[in-house]
């Protein structure tokens, strides 16, 4: 067969079953033996070196050069023992993907011959050009240098026979290139002000942590038949398709029976993401065909980023192998599930305990409730700041839509969990002492049962749910770093617990006593906060209704997003907590502004030669062929009998004609909307034109080129279709 759609579907139908290799029977035979794991450092390195090491990831204590030098030597031996011969400083700049320069351990020795050598220098500071990544106008393209710096708070990897080393990115002058360092700097903002409230109730507590566990969701697709889609190639996403007769009406797909040849692939990228430490637990078909998901055990919130961002590396690099292509595109099929990533955030104090569950005594219940009122007011005052920090035009095709949180950022917290909450707002109403009254007794909080976990239903429209004993934060992306959200959320929280604080030591100074002070702060959050709690289905148009009641903002798209990102509180959330300056929150504005404009910029490209190269030539020709076959048909039959039989023929041709030029017309608007575009200086208008004046041709474009897959012979037609990419195996 001619048709490239054609020999794609052969080649998909016709690819054999990958020979797996034998993995071993028990996981925890091979489980983390890539990482430079503590097990790793307590064999290789000495007690000092290692204590040192874990004192520097826990506290951030500096560590000396002669420790830094034990350390360069013990995983340099570790990874050679593993069969590396490389080394790489892995860091995540602004792009939102990783990247990475490799250096041998080789060196000439004088001799002649050589020898593998890796010290402190090069443990802990490397030199990248900086030059090529985005930096918002931080940097100028020739000003190149950029620095590396060694993270020790997540464990180094071996990759492909390279040492990989977590470290941060920065500038010259020391801005923050990346997305490890100002999550760092949110944990530490967190551990700092978390660890203060902890104290209220344990002084034994010194340090708290945020934990994340993610859910990735991702699809396959044949790569036969990817390779086939160019909208595919270079959007990640379907720009044109007519949707499938069946794809997820029945619900057939969800949790369903695995494919054979899915579970090959499964098996092998987990075997390989346990190897390197990366604690994946959980597998299983989702709602849309051919879309799966994957989710590891919860990690403390730095590693957990970094498992991510390796795993969706592990996922593509391992799909190859058995023929398939990952889809992390928020959107890649319209018509049917998007994928999402879930982050379940919570929190750990050093002494085991999550303070997100709720405690046997009226004390542990009582910091469960403080820490729970916090982050639901921390919600309320910067739900901005996490719609913006989940926005991309990507992940605009997805808010909204089925199975994907709304843009109105909301919580959800069970039918208990309210009740519990009114009351404790009326105690405050009611039964608070006044301060300096002389009256120090304390209030008895009101007891929560102890079988949390099972006292709610999960809203699945909910942007923000509470799930038993922590937050699922549903609105983030499938192909999104996790630093990004996680950024926002430890930030907001540790600048809402700074202020929790400072209102409660207040109110203990004009003389209430402790808990009666927590008690009264606690109850004016809940009703200060009321406003973000949502019980209710989230997809109803009676609930953006009263979300507009009650002033919450609904941004459906990201230029309108972003905007929150530059007010004066925004800006002072991010500089006096210490996370990023006021310059680094204005280069990731425009860094973020300039990304969605490049990516509808590329799909306009895209979808305006799809269009007129590749479907409107197919139309016409089949258009030919109808009138050819009309001509013929005049030439045998008599004129009524023709009259008779031909209106259908005449019919399509004059409906094909009405589809082609509706789309040629509109690809022509489209790329001058484009140009016009592309002449806006400022990059906040530019990426509003190119909302309101560009991305607005793709639905009709689009519509027009879906009825014409309808009517064309199949066996021309040049794009697999969706009943195809979604059911091949």
């Amino acid at each position: 067969m001619t048709n490239i759609r054609f020999n794609a579907l052969d080649r998909a139908m016709n690819r054999p079953r990958r020979q797996m290799p034998e993995f071993p029977a028990k996981i925890s035979s091979y489980y983390a033996e890539m990482a430079f794991s503590h097990g790793v450092m307590r064999d290789f390195m000495s007690k000092e070196a290692y204590a040192s090491v874990i004192r520097a990831a826990e506290t951030g204590e500096r560590i000396s050069r002669s420790v830094a030098d034990q350390v360069a030597s013990a995983m340099k031996a570790w990874a050679m023992s593993k069969g590396a011969t490389h080394y790489s400083h892995w860091f995540h700049p602004l792009t939102g993907s990783t990247a990475e320069k490799h250096d041998s351990f080789l060196f000439p020795a004088p001799d002649g011959k050589a020898i593998e050598t890796f010290n402190a220098g090069e443990l802990i500071q490397q030199e990248p050009d900086a030059s090529s990544f985005p930096s918002g106008g931080i940097r100028n393209t020739f000003e190149a240098r950029g620095y590396t710096a060694w993270d020790p708070t997540s464990p180094a990897f071996i990759l492909d026979k390279t040492l990989f080393i977590p470290t941060i990115f920065v500038s010259y002058t020391g801005e923050a290139l990346d997305y490890k360092t100002p999550l760092l700097k949110a944990s530490l903002a967190l551990d700092r002000e978390a660890t203060a409230v902890c104290r209220y109730f344990d002084k034994n507590v010194t340090r708290v942590f945020a934990t994340l566990g993610w859910e990735q969701e991702y699809f396959l697709a044949d790569t036969a038949l990817f390779n086939a889609r160019p909208d595919l190639m270079l959007t990640g996403r379907t720009l044109f398709g007519h949707s499938s007769a069946k794809d997820q009406q029945l619900s057939d797909h969800y949790f369903g029976s695995i494919p054979e040849k899915v579970i090959d692939f499964m098996r092998e990228f987990e075997y390989e993401a346990h190897r390197l430490g990366i604690p994946v637990h959980t597998r299983h078909n989702e709602v849309a065909p051919n879309q799966f998901e994957c989710a590891p055990v919860y990690e403390e919130v730095n590693v957990a980023v970094d498992h991510n961002q390796l795993l969706m590396h592990l996922l593509e690099k391992v799909a190859k192998r058995h023929g398939y292509t990952v889809l992390l595109h928020e959107k890649p099929y319209a018509g049917v599930n998007g994928s999402g990533k879930h982050n379940n955030w919570s929190m750990s104090n050093n002494l085991g305990e999550n303070l997100l569950s709720p405690g046997k005594t009226a004390k542990s219940n009582l910091r469960f409730l403080v820490f729970l009122v916090s982050i639901l007011k921390a919600v309320d005052t910067h739900a901005d700041v996490l719609r913006a920090y989940v926005a991309s035009a990507s992940n605009d095709l997805r808010l909204g839509g089925h199975e994907a949180p709304p843009a109105i950022i909301s919580a959800f917290i069970g039918t208990q969990l309210t009740e519990t909450l009114d009351q404790m707002e009326t105690i405050g109403r009611k039964a608070l002492p006044k301060a300096g009254n002389g009256n120090g007794n304390n209030i008895t909080v009101p007891r929560i049962p102890e079988i949390l976990l099972d006292n709610t239903d999960r809203n699945r429209t909910s942007p923000f749910a509470f799930t038993g004993n922590k937050f699922e934060f549903r609105a983030v992306g499938s192909s999104s770093s996790c630093a990004v959200p996680m950024i926002a959320l430890n930030l907001i929280v540790a600048d809402q617990l700074k202020k929790f604080r400072k209102d409660v030591d207040q109110r203990i100074n004009q003389g209430l006593k402790k808990d009666d002070a927590i008690l009264e702060v606690v109850s004016r959050y809940i009703t200060e906060s009321k406003r973000i709690r949502f019980e209710g289905n989230s997809y109803s148009e009676e609930w953006r209704k009263e979300a507009a009641r009650r002033g919450l903002s609904d941004i459906p798209d990201t230029p309108g997003a972003l905007k929150s990102l530059l007010r004066q509180e925004s800006i002072r959330l991010f500089t006096e907590n210490h996370v990023l300056t006021e310059r680094e929150v204005r280069a990731r504005y425009e860094i973020k502004l300039e990304n969605y404009i490049r990516k509808v910029q590329i799909e306009s490209r895209v979808m305006g030669d799809i269009a007129v190269n590749h479907i409107v030539p197919i139309a016409i020709r089949y258009q030919n062929h109808l009138i050819e076959n009309v001509k013929g048909l005049k030439e045998v039959l008599d004129n009524k009998t023709y009259m008779a039989l031909s209106k259908n023929q005449l019919d399509a041709i004059r409906e094909i004609s009405e589809h082609i030029a509706v789309i040629r017309t509109g690809v022509q608007q489209m790329t001058e909307a484009r140009k016009n575009a592309n002449t806006i200086e400022d990059p906040e208008k530019r990426a509003q034109d190119y909302r309101d004046k560009v991305l607005v041709f793709f639905e009709d474009i689009r519509y027009h080129a879906d009825k014409l897959e309808l009517m064309i012979d199949n066996e021309i037609w040049p794009l697999p279709k969706y009943r195809e990419l979604l059911f091949i195996r």
